[in-house]
């Protein structure tokens, strides 16, 4: 086990020191302003090593200025953050090798081919020897699909093909934690799709990925946990099942007297009833549906149909965010 699985650091509130597993991503009171406008406001933020982490939020939320800290482009203006165990910006050197990026998009030299890009990145790179640089360029570029492109001009590649390339650069050697901010942007379907493959391919052979996106269906297909931004703050983070898990349920009953229904849900602890048309609904809170059907039929209330509906993910973020998210594929 190397320094970057165990790290020994101060607890939030300075009290002593703790061992703990090396999370790839720990934020604590992380803030960046830019004058009285905080972009990111005390973000507390943990990504666990070896999943697929969507930083989801609205445009604007915070998500792009949360990845430039991280990755050491700009300064925070107040608090502390850890990527991959060690502390940045001071661990930098050390750390930045391990990370791949591809952030607002990616830039290449235009009447260079894809192979030829990619081989001047590898010859900046000091941590790696010369003599593979053919062998590494040629399998970053098999893994992304791209080797039959490989000697096309940068010029003629399609916008799938070029954020593709993108992320060949990220892995031209293996990564701890691949950084990729709204990588699917700008793209038709069928660029869509061959992105989101290969993001899922890079999550399971071990990488961690940390992908910040607006997009629903990107979340839903490719990410395993969550974190949730609202105007520079997080407001939910954990698993899509913890997520799902924690929006309340609602019950419909249908009905030709609603009103009655409505003080039968009351009184059994439902959250406020609401009439609508021929039925009402409530959030279910930690009443059982079954002994709301009882309570309604000992109270002779007549049922036509009594429908327990879960939110779904549009509906939990909206709830979290107060704002609409892009679900367009």
């Amino acid at each position: 086990m190397t320094d970057v699985d165990i790290v020994r650091r101060t607890t939030p509130d300075g009290g002593g020191t703790q061992s703990t597993r090396a999370a790839a991503i720990r934020t604590y009171g992380l803030t960046k302003r830019f004058g009285r406008q905080a972009a990111v406001d005390s973000l507390d933020l943990e990504v666990p090593m070896d999943t697929v982490f969507g930083f989801l939020g609205p445009n604007g939320s915070g998500k792009t200025t949360t990845i430039r800290m991280l990755l050491g482009l700009v300064g925070a203006t107040d608090g502390t953050m850890e990527v991959l165990g060690r502390p940045m910006p001071k661990g930098a050197a050390l750390t930045l090798p391990l990370v791949g990026a591809l952030v607002e998009g990616p830039a290449f030299h235009p009447y260079l081919s894809g192979r030829d890009n990619l081989l001047r990145l590898d010859a900046a790179d000091r941590t790696v020897t010369a003599s593979g640089a053919r062998r590494r360029v040629a399998d970053a570029l098999d893994r992304v699909g791209l080797a039959a492109a490989a000697g096309k001009r940068y010029r003629a590649y399609s916008m799938g093909m070029r954020q593709r390339l993108g992320l060949a650069a990220a892995l031209l050697k293996p990564r701890e934690l691949l950084v990729l901010d709204e990588p699917t942007n700008g793209l038709d379907p069928q660029g869509t799709r061959e992105v989101r493959a290969i993001i899922r391919d890079v999550g399971a052979s071990g990488t961690t990925v940390f992908l910040s996106s607006h997009l629903l269906p990107e979340v839903e297909q490719v990410c395993s946990h969550v974190g949730v931004m609202s105007h520079g703050r997080l407001v939910f983070s954990g698993s899509l099942g913890e997520l799902r898990a924690a929006s309340a349920s609602r019950v419909r009953v249908d009905t030709p007297e609603p009103a009655a229904a409505a003080d039968v849900l009351r009184r059994a602890g439902t959250g406020e009833p609401e009439i609508i048309g021929h039925g009402v609904v409530a959030d279910l809170g930690a009443t059982a549906s079954e002994d709301l059907t009882e309570a309604l039929v000992k109270a002779g209330v007549p049922v036509r149909q009594i429908i327990v509906e879960k939110p779904d993910l549009e509906e939990m973020f909206v709830g979290l965010t107060g704002e609409g998210f892009d679900v367009d594929e």
